[in-house]
């Protein structure tokens, strides 16, 4: 799957935190995506795959015949997003081949604009993926994540060692 596939799958789910808890997740809902990324990283063939009581997932991918020497790396990131703006019911807005102009959030009031961003620019010709301004995109580490399980994917696939 691309890492833009995953991106779009992920944010649809609703993780938003909630600052009234106290509790770890802050809200039960962010289990829903925990328990798609535990489905996942047993279907790609990690071990060891852990779903823990505070909604953290963890996976092993075990190294290469020869690299067993190596260091261990972990890759992190984060599922909830933040309660300032609604994550639920996102609607991500896709502008491919983007002019490097300001970005109009769907027909909402907002526009992400050269001035506030001037690193738009730098863009042009690329596909971005943004909020149409109705929602939260949630991308925030949404997209770390789905960066992470399409690396575990193109690895595993690609027999690259590690």
């Amino acid at each position: 799957m691309k890492v833009e596939e995953r991106l779009l799958k992920y944010v649809g789910y609703h993780t938003t935190s909630d600052e009234a808890s106290d509790k770890i997740p802050s809200s039960d809902r962010e289990f829903a995506l925990a328990r798609e990324l535990e489905s996942e990283l047993k279907e790609l063939g990690l071990s060891k795959v852990v779903l823990t009581d505070h909604c953290y997932v963890y996976g092993l991918l075990p190294a290469t015949a020869g690299m067993e020497h190596k260091k261990a790396v972990g890759f992190i990131a984060h599922m909830d997003t933040a309660p300032d703006f609604s994550g639920e019911n996102v609607n991500p807005q896709i502008i491919p081949d983007y002019d490097g102009t300001d970005v109009k959030l769907g027909e909402s009031e907002y526009t992400l604009t050269l001035k506030d961003f001037p690193h738009l620019a730098d863009l042009k010709g690329r596909t971005l993926i943004t909020t149409d301004g109705t929602t939260l995109l949630g991308a925030d580490d949404k997209a770390g994540v789905a960066e992470i399980m399409t690396m575990a994917e193109q690895i595993i696939k690609e027999n690259i060692p590690h």
